[in-house]
């Protein structure tokens, strides 16, 4: 552990030994924002005696994530593949697996890709008698996947809808849209996250279970979560509040939440 502290400088070093409660780190680009996770995460394995499956360590991107991995693996050894790390969708996946059942999928369930997507929604269109002219298949994917972003399902688009003649007919095919995903046991990329979610805030005893389980969450490049992802991860370390974010203001798609979330 000395050899693993001493590479720090004196901010680095006192997020990694500070574990216990929210911890958010600023930093700009190239500054060690993931040598702290990584660092902190093997802390917690090699100082704290921490299981490594009791760790979630969260970023935005496959490549990231493995690169995350390597790195932990060079300092604590084969314990890092028993680390639930990787992007917040592959994460996800994982608990829908086992717990989709509970919002009346079958864990066979596929994701649609974008050409499954387009071709769902042209048929949409058609099937509603909405022209192609007025809404184009792409037009409507970026409106049904900005609402889920913004966590609002058809019922929700629809009400924020009314008095916008295009935003109705976006609503109605969103309606149908999530009707058909269902009947073909298929959800979205999107709807990943948000299955997710309505999983752990229906079915108290799943959310109870991943929250005892997590004992520490960590999330890389926090500056472009969401409010899906902000909400996901809020209910995951809501059991033990030791959670850790590193973000660069400078580099975020979405403005920074430090303010409002910490």
């Amino acid at each position: 552990m000395e050899d693993l502290l001493k590479g720090l400088n004196d901010k680095q070093y006192e997020a990694v030994v500070n574990t216990e409660g929210p911890c958010l780190v600023i930093a700009g680009a190239g500054s060690g924002k993931t040598k702290v996770l990584t660092h902190k995460i093997a802390y917690l394995i090699g100082e704290k005696q921490v299981h490594p499956w009791d760790i979630l360590a969260i970023t935005f991107t496959n490549k990231a994530a493995n690169e995350m991995k390597e790195r932990i693996a060079n300092l604590v050894g084969d314990d890092a593949k028993d680390i639930w790390m990787g992007t917040f969708h592959s994460i996800c996946v994982r608990i829908l697996r086992r717990f989709i059942d509970r919002i009346g999928f079958d864990s066979s369930f596929i994701i649609f890709d974008t050409s499954d997507q387009r071709t769902l929604v042209k048929a949409c269109l058609k099937e509603l008698s909405i022209d192609d002219k007025l809404l184009t298949d792409r037009s409507v994917l970026s409106e049904i996947s900005n609402a889920k972003n913004e966590m609002l399902e058809p019922n929700q688009y629809e009400i924020r809808a009314r008095g916008d003649f295009r935003k109705e007919k976006i609503a109605s095919v969103y309606q149908l849209y999530q009707k058909r995903l269902k009947e073909n046991n298929a959800i979205d990329f999107d709807d990943i996250i948000n299955d997710t979610i309505k999983i752990l805030m229906e079915n108290p005893d799943v959310l109870e279970y991943y929250a005892n389980k997590f004992k520490y969450v960590l999330v890389d490049e926090y500056q472009d979560t969401n409010k899906s992802q902000f909400t996901l991860i809020t209910l995951l370390a809501s059991k033990n509040g030791n959670i850790t974010v590193v973000g660069d203001n400078d580099q975020g798609i979405y403005s920074f939440r430090r303010s409002r979330y910490f």
